[in-house]
């Protein structure tokens, strides 16, 4: 066997020795001088490159011959199922949706051989081999290429979610001593103190949970390496294979390099944010019976516990010895305990690159945010919106009055810097070479801004006043974002962020029309990005959305039409992006499909997948995943269906209040009643607030004056823009807007 420029193994002619084997008889013996290729034993490859989700490969089954465990001898047939790269099988097929299995195979973590000409597949489990027998040509390699893919997909999702403990196999789990280790590190740092209240949620179990999820990924790197290792000592690697190997080893070190750096990062935060709390009782560790439970949960920095912690770091950064098992459910011995496996498989993973990392601007101290609103939603029972909505029909809805039960305590202004939830996606893109592979995570950023509309259909945001402000900076992230209510007839919105890689603006205009059963929105404006590493000025348009069953039923949104990317500062590439208008007979609600191509039309890259899920680069089977959507908060039904972004975007803590000027939305009475659960005192402050607004609108009108914008200008150009005047930032620092006059809003 040798590598091709590809990296494919194919089946050397010329080389003077054949991996070892049993045949079907079980025999150990090959004559080791066939030259067909079809009379040879095949590596199956497995996944190559870094981990990066892959779509989940069509399921297979049927019957196949299986050889019978030693010493008997002979085949006999069995039914298989393939899903997510598991292969199960049993006697027949009525047994297995049963759940009576006779076996379990993770493809994943099996070393996998294949001969053509005698139509034979052999997966290597380390404790058991099992050989495989299909019928027919067609039918090998229909097995065969399902295998392949199954192998692959089930490699990356163990590189990629190792936290998730199923994934490793379907009935292991991490040995005794990594639970052991975890378990002394969770204890050590798991430490109630009496007289104030528990903050554990919020601030050590997160952390120690990423930890852990490091801890897993290592172990899978370390069995990675164990692969690796029984492929080096294969007698019939040729040196060029051992020269891949070689390389192979160093990018999964690197790997693990990463990997160990981050989690004793991650280790460090927790004993250094824990360390700075001060407290004048004494402590008790969580497995100890402490006089108040409600007492928080820190950490005293004595030495002892630093050292608790860091030791059980090192019980698992020394464990080289450790490996996860990736025998079957099947507890049975080799069919041949003369049969001696000499071939074997790696799994490759590329030096870990970001084309220099997502390094983000630091604005300022780490803020811990809540995880939840006050109240969950008061529905809309008692709401008549047939009644509303029935003389309105084809009609601009954005100057109709609807009731506060049908708001979320959340507003047009922060809808819009939900936008940048994934605003990494542009992080990557100003660190990111290829000007079209740039595109690509400049068009995912601007699909992104969907998915958090997905659970939301059932509620609509506050309609902001004229004059009201917004602004989020987020450390975390590394920008700092600001929003103005420009106009309001017709509403304007105009918003800008800035960051150390990116900045961020648009103004926005909407037009909402009901159709009887269905409200469509119409957006109006352009989306602006810039990477100025690049010199790249991006624009794009927004797409129609429509929330479907608006009177009864389970109300649902989809957004359908199609998106430009350009790049205004060059006409190298674009990238379109359609969103597909659902058929309620077909699958493809939520689908996007989006092309890249360069200055002569010719397609470079695509895209593809679920706006409110995942995205896809490349053909499938082997496409890859450049964006998931975050996990939803627990019960987020009952909480509008926000997303922890979202949960954190109207949240004002102390410290904050002070800084911003008294237009700032979290100011503003109606939406934060609501989010307390106050629906009556939310309408009514509604109606007070809506009244004014008139009234200030009358004064302007009876005196001849326009309202100025205090944050942004307009700039008249083909078609209308808002722009930031880039003085918020300056005037929240000096003189501070405690020390400035602001017209009342609320």
């Amino acid at each position: 066997f040798v590598s091709d420029p590809t990296g494919k193994l194919q089946t050397n002619k010329m080389a003077t020795t054949s991996p070892t084997h049993s045949d079907s008889s079980g025999s150990s013996k090959h004559d080791g001088e066939r030259s067909s290729a079809q009379d040879s034993w095949e590596i199956v490859e497995g996944l190559r490159g870094g981990p990066a989700n892959i779509q989940e490969p069509e399921s297979q089954e049927g019957y196949l011959l299986k050889r019978r465990k030693w010493p008997m001898k002979g085949w006999h047939k069995r039914y298989f199922v393939l899903e997510k790269g598991i292969l199960k099988y049993s006697k027949r097929e009525a047994d297995l949706r049963k759940g009576k299995l006779h076996g379990c195979i993770d493809a994943g973590l099996s070393v996998m051989t294949i001969k053509k000409k005698a139509m034979c597949i052999d997966l290597d489990t380390e404790d058991n081999i099992y050989h495989l027998k299909v019928k027919s040509p067609e039918l090998f390699e229909e097995w065969v290429g399902k295998l392949r893919n199954h192998r692959v997909f089930r490699q990356n999702e163990i590189a990629m979610y190792p936290h998730e403990r199923h994934l490793f196999h379907p009935h292991t789990s991490p040995s005794a001593s990594l639970n052991d280790s975890m378990r002394k590190v969770m204890n050590s740092a798991t430490v109630y103190y009496a007289g104030h209240k528990a903050i554990h949620s919020l601030d050590v179990s997160a952390d120690l949970e990423e930890c852990g999820s490091y801890l897993l990924e290592l172990n899978l790197l370390l069995k990675s390496m164990e692969v690796l290792h029984r492929t080096y000592s294969a007698p019939a690697i040729s040196a060029l294979q051992v020269h891949a190997c070689t390389h192979t080893s160093h990018s999964l070190k690197q790997w693990m390099g990463f990997i160990s750096r981050k989690s004793e990062q991650k280790w460090m935060g927790v004993v250094k944010s824990l360390s700075q709390r001060r407290f004048s009782q004494p402590f008790c560790s969580s497995n100890q019976d402490c006089p108040d439970t409600s007492r928080p949960l820190v950490h005293q920095a004595s030495n002892d516990s630093k050292t608790s912690i860091t030791d059980s770091m090192s019980e698992f950064f020394d464990a080289h010895e450790y490996f996860l098992s990736s025998s079957s459910s099947e507890n049975e011995a080799s069919d041949d305990d003369s049969y001696i496996s000499d071939v074997s498989d790696s799994v490759s993973m590329d030096t870990y690159s970001n084309e220099g990392g997502n390094e983000r601007q630091t604005l300022g101290p780490l803020v811990r945010r809540r995880s939840t609103l006050p109240s969950p939603s008061p529905g809309c029972g008692g709401v008549s919106v047939w009644n509303i909505l029935r003389n309105n029909i084809g009609k601009d809805l954005s100057k109709v009055a609807m009731p506060v039960q049908l708001n979320e305590p959340i507003n047009t202004l922060q809808r819009l810097c939900e936008e940048l939830e994934y605003s990494e996606l542009l992080d990557t893109a100003s660190h990111t070479q290829d000007p079209h592979q740039r595109m690509v995570y400049v068009a995912t950023f601007a699909v992104s801004a969907y998915a958090s509309s997905y659970h939301r259909a059932g509620s609509k945001p506050f309609n902001p006043v004229l004059g009201e402000t917004y602004e989020c900076s987020r450390t975390d992230k590394g920008f700092r974002f600001i929003a103005e209510q420009v106009s309001h007839h017709p509403p304007v919105s105009a918003c800008h962020c800035d960051s150390k890689n990116f900045t961020f603006s648009q103004d926005m205009r909407w037009k909402n029309k009901f159709w009887g059963k269905s409200m469509e929105i119409v957006p109006m404006g352009t989306t602006h990005v810039t990477l100025p590493a690049f010199g790249d000025h991006y624009e794009w348009n927004k797409v129609t959305s429509c929330i479907h069953n608006i009177l009864s039923g389970q109300r649902w949104i989809e957004h359908y039409g199609e998106m430009t990317v350009r790049n205004l500062n060059s006409d190298g590439c674009q990238c379109k992006v359609t969103f597909v208008k659902a058929k309620s007979w077909s699958s493809t609600v939520n689908e996007i499909e989006g092309v890249v191509t360069d200055a002569d039309g010719r397609v470079v890259h695509s895209i593809f997948g679920k706006w409110h899920d995942s995205l896809y680069q490349g053909d499938p089977p082997m496409s890859t995943c450049i964006w998931r959507a975050n996990p939803m908060p627990l019960a987020h039904e009952q909480y509008y269906g926000f997303t922890k972004f979202a949960v954190e975007l109207n949240e004002l803590a102390p410290d904050l209040r002070a800084l911003l000027p008294p237009t700032d939305t979290r100011f503003r009475p109606d939406q934060r009643m609501l989010e307390e659960g106050n629906v009556d005192g939310a309408e009514e402050q509604k109606q007070r607030l809506e009244q004014l607004q008139r009234e200030r609108r009358q004064v302007l009108q009876d005196n001849n004056l326009t309202h100025k914008p205090r944050f942004f200008r307009y700039i008249k150009k083909i078609d209308d823009t808002w722009v930031t005047d880039n003085t918020y930032w300056e005037q929240r620092r000096d003189p501070g807007f405690s020390k400035m006059d602001f017209a009342p809003l609320w």
